[in-house]
């Protein structure tokens, strides 16, 4: 049985406090999407209580849907949730810029390469992470021999069949099946949390993301420039590519490298060192149009790559808000958290378990990482610059 006592809700913050909360992220978060929504949850469900952890599974359930980068769209929806669409801007702002500005300096011959030991402290940093979140999940979510099962086989099919779209099947599934047989305890007034948009604004943003969809390509036929253009590609980059992260290379190669704008050397390289930087993967539009005109080009292509993530949270989450409360809907929620939470174990097997723990030591460094973080007393920013200079000794 899930506890019925409501939960409170802390004061509304600043939104400069959200700035600089997300801020923090911004420069710590290593490791990539998964390992953002173990930080978020970590930093916004236990310690800042800022809503239950029901509630965070549906919102990443949510984001996985939607297309653009579903960690950044889990902090939009965050920020939006405390201080409406400026809040969901400085959350934004404060994990992105850090990142961006790395990688755009990067760009213009201004910064230096990561070393090889930094980078693998911040891996195995980043698997005790997410292997930490999915404990918690675990124990929170898959409460009973069917959810168990549910998040068992949703791992075990991922993992067989990789790919966005047997993720978006398992989750599909696991809905069905989850508005079959499951009866959870009704969670409106334990979980409940503002969605910090309104119903009008929510058909306004959806209109308008769709709007640019299909204009921009017009009007950069219409009036040639290379800034519109970009805007235009990278704008429908952000729009098209569902899962984010790794996925959006392909489509980011089509953009910059088949038209000639940067090689594909450079390309790779700018793709490898967002790899090694705090905060989204998406930041590497910064480095894509610093690259190709400078300052101006960094700006336009990051505002266009996170643009329609940014309008589809406003648009969605202020119905999603309405549709939560319903039984039905609470019934198949319960089934896809489940099965989130065997994503979440499909993903730190393969590829961060696979490809960071590759012998005793490295093992030995996640379990220490896992005791700390499992202690509460070690920040995660903290535990994050002590696994790069650590890494940079032992590796």
């Amino acid at each position: 049985m899930h506890d019925l006592k409501p939960t409170v809700q802390p004061p509304v913050e600043t939104l400069w406090g959200i700035f600089l909360v997300f801020l923090r992220l911004g420069l710590s978060s290593f490791g990539g999407p998964l390992a953002h929504l173990g930080y978020f949850r970590q930093e916004f469900v236990q310690r800042r209580r800022w809503l239950g952890e029901h509630a965070y599974a549906e919102l990443v359930a949510l984001c996985q849907f939607l297309p653009g980068p579903a960690s950044s769209q889990v902090g939009m929806a965050l920020g939006l949730s405390r201080r409406g669409v400026p809040g969901a801007l400085c959350a934004w702002a404060g994990f992105t810029l850090p990142s961006a500005l790395a990688l755009t300096l990067l760009a213009l011959g201004l910064g230096a390469g990561v070393p090889a030991g930094v980078l693998k402290g911040l891996q195995l940093v980043a698997v005790a992470v997410v292997a930490h979140a999915l404990w918690g999940m675990a124990r929170s979510l898959c409460r009973g021999p069917l959810r168990m099962s549910i998040a068992l086989l949703a791992a075990l099919l991922v993992l067989r069949w990789p790919g966005l779209a047997a993720q978006l099947l398992v989750m599909l599934l696991a809905a069905l099946v989850g508005r079959g047989l499951i009866k959870p305890v009704f969670q409106a007034q334990v979980d409940a949390y503002a969605a910090g948009s309104s119903r009008r604004l929510g058909l306004f943003c959806l209109g308008l993301a769709l709007l640019l969809l299909l204009l921009l390509p017009g009007l950069a036929m219409l009036w040639p420039s290379r800034l519109l253009s970009l805007f235009d590609g990278f704008y429908r980059v952000g729009a098209l590519v569902f899962g984010g992260g790794h996925v959006v290379l392909p489509l980011l190669q089509a953009q910059v490298v088949e038209p000639g704008w940067i090689s594909s050397q450079l390309f790779l390289a700018g793709y490898a060192s967002a790899q090694a930087m705090p905060g989204p993967l998406f930041s590497v539009a910064a480095f894509l149009g610093a690259a190709i005109d400078g300052w101006s080009g960094a700006v336009v292509c990051l505002l266009a790559i996170f643009l329609p993530g940014l309008l589809l949270v406003i648009g969605v989450v202020p119905f999603w808000q309405r549709l939560r409360h319903r039984q039905g809907i609470q019934a198949a929620l319960a089934g896809v958290n489940a099965a989130v939470v065997g994503l979440l174990a499909a993903a730190l097997y393969q590829p961060l378990w696979s490809s960071s723990v590759t012998g005793p030591l490295p093992l030995a460094a996640v379990l220490v990482a896992l005791a700390l973080l499992s202690s509460g007393r070690v920040p995660p920013w903290a535990l994050v610059l002590a696994g790069g200079a650590v890494g940079a000794w032992l590796f």
